[in-house]
């Protein structure tokens, strides 16, 4: 059952259309998932209360809305994790020795320059990153995990979508699993590299790819039309249909002829 209490229908697209539909349009998407009741009640809550919180200690104490907060910033698996959490608020990013500075997951330093109280103090939460540019987080968020209630590959296309444009080397898709399992499939790399050296895997990214292209949009959607349609090809989303029948449909489902050809003119990077 989804958030808003409809019955969860079985998909009927397959990962590329669903990817499409949803990022052809993302304002739209993003607004269907901010008017679902349980989103909207959360999000109310949320702006009503950040404002008045003054310290790290107030912040942590409310815990619906520091759960708000870090599942907004893709930390919700962490919320438990009170004392981490504390310090990375607690030391802030100024000092280069900070505990978030050193974390190898850059969503701990956002988390901490959103919520400065160690640079900003009682006036951390004013600012628009602390508040409606969270809750916009919080909308992509949900967006991205109700998608992949349904596809796994229509989620990490989103999150790839969403993450790619601040890309700045090879080191930093090795670094996220996600990002490398999207990169892995667009680039046709088997599931053994993963275990090569960290140096040689992130040449052969360098080699099929150039990062500064996932700045460009155009190039970035050529790239994640590749992802979705080779996804398809690894995990069918009617895998209880013969893949052959998959590959000849033409019924709009599966893997059409038009599909495959679509695959074939894909380019990377959009070059």
């Amino acid at each position: 059952m989804r958030p808003d209490g409809s019955e969860r229908v079985t998909p009927v697209t397959t990962t590329y259309t669903s990817y499409n539909l949803i990022a052809r349009d993302l304002p739209r998407s993003l607004d269907r998932i901010a008017s679902q009741p349980v989103v909207a009640r959360e999000s109310e809550y949320y702006l009503s209360r950040i404002s008045e919180i003054k310290s790290v200690d107030e912040f942590m104490a409310d815990t619906r809305l520091f759960n708000y907060a870090m599942k907004a910033h893709g930390l919700e698996d962490m919320s438990y994790a009170k004392a981490f959490m504390r310090k990375v608020l607690t030391e802030g990013v100024d000092n280069e020795d900070a505990f978030a500075n050193k974390l190898a997951d850059s969503k701990y330093k956002q988390f901490a320059e959103t919520y400065n109280f160690a640079r900003h103090g009682e006036t951390a939460t004013i600012f628009t990153k602390a508040q409606q540019g969270t809750v916009d987080k919080y909308h992509r968020l949900s967006l991205e995990q109700e998608a992949g209630e349904d596809n796994t590959g229509v989620r990490l296309a989103l999150y790839f979508q969403r993450n790619a444009p601040e890309i700045t080397s090879a080191y930093g898709i090795l670094a996220d699993t996600a990002l490398y399992q999207v990169v892995q499939t667009a680039l046709g790399f088997s599931s053994e590299l993963a275990g090569a050296d960290i140096d040689r895997q992130a040449d052969m990214i360098n080699a099929r790819i150039d990062i500064e292209d996932f700045k460009d949009p155009e190039k970035l959607d050529s790239f994640m039309q590749r992802f979705t349609a080779l996804w398809e090809i690894e995990n069918p989303s009617f895998s209880s249909v013969d893949s052959s029948l998959l590959l000849s449909s033409s019924s709009g489902f599966g893997i059409s002829p038009e599909l495959m050809l679509t695959i074939n003119n894909l380019k990377l990077g959009g070059h």
